[in-house]
């Protein structure tokens, strides 16, 4: 899920009232107050879709697409994307759908020339979306591009920006869009304008999500022993400051509480799936890892800055539902809860 997204939690509105273009109040909507939990669905039944919840009352909203737009979701969901006040729904089976926030109803789609998208950004009235583009006969992605739509209801794709294989977030800034390049190990700009790759930064670990905080811009990367942060300088767009961790097995899920602590899954991978929740401290110079949960099944994860809770989502197996543990920040069981099939990411707003 996108830190933009997905992948971790975003506080976007607080109070219980927004303000209109004319200065009058009105209340928000059903559903941007509260939590979105994404559910990934099943593959094969492309049953993925959207559950609400409300963190102080426990009240939980099940299938939220389906019900506000009388069908199913039908895609495999693989990232929500919070901009421009709408809500882009990223399905890894080919489209993106796009909701009012406030009540979930759909504006609009791209549902054409798209293979496998993972991500979205908006710059001006474009929408860019990485897409890891079609298998080829050994299940490769050579051909990963950055898909490019005029108009952000969606439409049909104008171009499709060649990257590297595996392009994962996207974090749009200025006239310009950053590209992480999972397999390749790169961050690749382009020129929103030109619709051209421009510069290209090389790592030394997979990039995986970015997370803009207080003029910073944070990048996640991945290793086979270590996990490593990056800083961009985005004056520049030139790297800043690296911080690497020694945490074995770290996945792609990540949520940020918005005060350089970061919350990450571990995952031994088959047959065992000896799983932990790891809890990432940067202080200065230094970056320290904690342990903070172990189990099976971990899937997702998010973290509530209004309580101060993180969320943990495990896919039991895709074995039927998935469910959600909520823990306090050193560790602490609050509750869990049941939700739909493969629960991966969340969106606070």
């Amino acid at each position: 899920m996108k830190l933009n997204q997905l992948l971790g939690a975003l506080a976007l509105i607080s109070a219980s009232f927004a303000c209109s273009d004319n200065g009058e109040e009105k209340p928000l909507g059903k559903y941007n107050n509260g939590i979105l939990i994404m559910n990934e669905g099943n593959f094969g039944t492309n049953d993925g879709e959207v559950y609400h919840l409300n963190p102080n009352t426990e009240e939980l909203l099940p299938n939220i697409f389906e019900t506000e737009n009388l069908r199913p979701f039908a895609g495999l969901l693989e990232d929500m994307v919070f901009e421009a006040d709408r809500l882009y729904l990223v399905a890894n089976t080919g489209k993106v759908e796009i909701v009012n926030p406030a009540d979930f109803k759909s504006s609009g789609a791209v549902s054409a020339e798209l293979d496998q998208p993972r991500s979205l950004a908006v710059n001006g009235s474009k929408l860019f979306i990485s897409d890891y583009g079609p298998y080829d006969a050994s299940y490769a992605t050579p051909d990963s591009y950055v898909a490019v739509v005029n108009g952000l209801d969606g439409g049909v794709v104008s171009k499709k920006i060649e990257v590297s294989n595996k392009p994962e977030d996207l974090f749009s800034y200025g006239n310009y869009i950053l590209v992480a390049g999972s397999e390749e190990n790169k961050i690749e700009i382009i020129d929103a304008t030109q619709e051209t790759v421009t510069k290209t930064l090389q790592l030394e670990a997979s990039p995986r999500q970015f997370y803009a905080e207080d003029g910073i811009l944070w990048v996640y990367a991945v290793g086979a022993d270590e996990v490593i942060f990056y800083t961009v300088n985005l004056s520049s767009l030139t790297l800043g400051n690296t911080y690497s961790v020694p945490v074995a097995n770290a996945t792609s899920r990540i949520a940020f509480d918005g005060d350089d602590e970061m919350y990450i899954l571990t995952s031994s991978g088959w047959p065992n799936y000896n799983d932990a929740v790891v809890s990432i401290d940067i202080e200065g110079n230094t970056a320290t890892a904690t342990e903070l949960m172990t189990g099976s099944g971990f899937y997702g994860i998010g973290f509530d800055d209004n309580l101060n809770q993180v969320y943990v989502a495990n896919s039991n197996g895709f074995q039927g539902n998935g469910t959600v543990t909520v823990l306090s920040e050193t560790g602490s069981v609050i509750r869990s809860f049941e939700v739909g099939r493969g629960p991966s990411g969340f969106l606070v707003y």
